[in-house]
């Protein structure tokens, strides 16, 4: 399938409708996260938005980018295994939208979805006492022993709950897919 003139109308609309100012879909290496985080701190900053919910938005979106390939890396997934979704769109209230979205082992994805609830549950004070005492903690050198101190993060920096969700694949995988509202 490819996309025809008639198909880009409908996906612009689709962005239109949605509010999205920035959509990657496919494998991402690190050149490319930094090339895409400079545009969105440049296209937030051009909107004239506080320089701290810039860098909220920008701290957001590189440690989500970064998990998905630290991730994909650690378990050598090929470049079309490794492939992300990510999306920045405008929400309510002034505020971002940073959407991202992989390709996961279930059991992983399950003990992510798991940790996201937990951290969904606290309140500010909660999650800066996780993140002091995850600080404390000894880093771990196990291959894709992520969704530590990243994920706090993305939690303390969200003005809203963290949602996730895992949707199953036949191959015994699943893809599991993150929101958190700047």
């Amino acid at each position: 399938m490819t996309i025809t003139t008639t198909s880009l109308m409908s996906l612009r609309e689709f962005f239109s409708d949605y509010q999205i100012l920035i959509c990657f879909n496919g494998p991402i290496s690190t050149t490319l996260i930094g090339e895409i985080g400079s545009a969105l701190k440049e296209h937030i900053e051009s909107n004239h938005a506080p320089e701290l919910e810039v860098m909220d938005v920008f701290s957001v979106y590189i440690e989500m980018s970064q998990n998905i390939r630290n991730y994909a890396t650690s378990h050598g997934f090929s470049d079309a295994e490794s492939s992300a979704t990510v999306v920045i769109a405008a929400a309510e209230a002034g505020h971002y939208a940073v959407c991202a979205g992989n390709l996961v082992e279930m059991e992983d994805g399950k003990a992510l979805l798991k940790r996201i609830h937990e951290l969904a549950n606290c309140d500010k004070a909660q999650l800066k006492m996780l993140y002091k005492q995850q600080l404390r903690q000894p880093h771990s050198q196990t291959p894709g022993q992520g969704a530590g101190l990243g994920l706090i993060e993305i939690a303390r920096r969200s003005t809203q709950p963290m949602e996730a969700s895992l949707d199953p694949l036949e191959t015994g995988r699943a893809f599991f897919s993150l929101r958190a509202i700047i």
